[in-house]
């Protein structure tokens, strides 16, 4: 099996997790126990109190539930405000990052090169990465909240325990931090590395060579004129002494 299909059926696995987490994520938005309590007045009459970002309800032993919505957003504290954006804002990164992935994974072949696939994952499992530790941070603080008034021996108020909508939160954001994680390690290392740039390599001179100056050039020149000149008159002895020889054997010829 080759690299390249291992890492497919790696983003295939990741993708599906991540997805898994945000539909986690997504369902807390609606569930109504966040927070939940139980007050035992008689034996008959049980009235059980939960509540979640959005609403307070309350229910009895009949199984008859009453809901109120927070009548006004300005009277609430600065931490439900804080939570409620946090986790607005992971479910929107991690649909982008859903998008994303789903156009850079190499079993679908739309975003083009495997280097231009490869940086569209890796943007993907970053939203997914920043949305579960948004989703993280939003509900271990509400958590962390509940426990704190829970164990507190001067809080007065009517004290909750953690419910259900939280442990989800929990399990969602885990999913999308683990996936988010693997994908961005595994995109970034393929489709992120610098390329290493190439300079031309400088040529030094050799410390030993002498550069010729005026002076040398023009013994140069002498000499070279010298040695044409010899080359001249000994081609010229050559020719004369053939002429020479020529003659001789002629007159030779005659006399015979």
């Amino acid at each position: 099996m080759s690299y390249r299909t291992v890492v497919m059926y790696m983003e295939i696995g990741c993708f599906v997790v991540c997805v898994c987490g945000w539909i986690l994520v997504c369902s807390t938005m609606p569930t109504e126990i966040w927070t939940w309590s139980e007050v035992d007045s008689i034996v008959l009459t049980t009235s059980n109190y939960f509540s979640n970002l959005w609403k307070d309800c309350i229910s009895d032993s009949t199984g008859v539930s009453d809901c109120k919505g927070i009548p006004s957003m300005l009277a609430l504290n600065w931490d439900i405000h804080m939570c409620r954006a946090l986790i607005i804002i992971s479910i929107i990164l991690a649909f982008f990052g859903s998008m994303l992935v789903l156009v850079g994974m190499k079993c679908t072949k739309i975003g083009g090169s495997e280097l231009a696939n490869a940086r569209v994952t890796f943007a993907g499992g970053m939203n997914y990465l920043i949305g579960g530790m948004s989703a993280m941070v939003a509900f271990s603080y509400y958590g962390n909240k509940i426990r704190a008034e829970f164990q507190d021996p001067n809080f007065k108020p009517q004290r909750f325990e953690i419910g259900v909508g939280v442990f989800i939160g929990w399990g969602g954001s885990t999913l999308l931090v683990v996936g988010g994680l693997i994908l961005s390690i595994f995109a970034g290392n393929e489709g992120c590395h610098s390329s290493p740039k190439t300079f031309p390599q400088y040529q030094y001179r050799d410390p030993y060579t002498v550069v010729p100056g005026k002076k040398s050039v023009a013994s140069l020149d002498g000499t070279g004129s010298n040695d044409s000149q010899k080359s001249g008159t000994s081609s010229g002895s050559r020719v004369s002494s053939i002429s020479r020889n020529t003659s001789s054997t002629k007159t030779s010829g005659s006399y015979i």
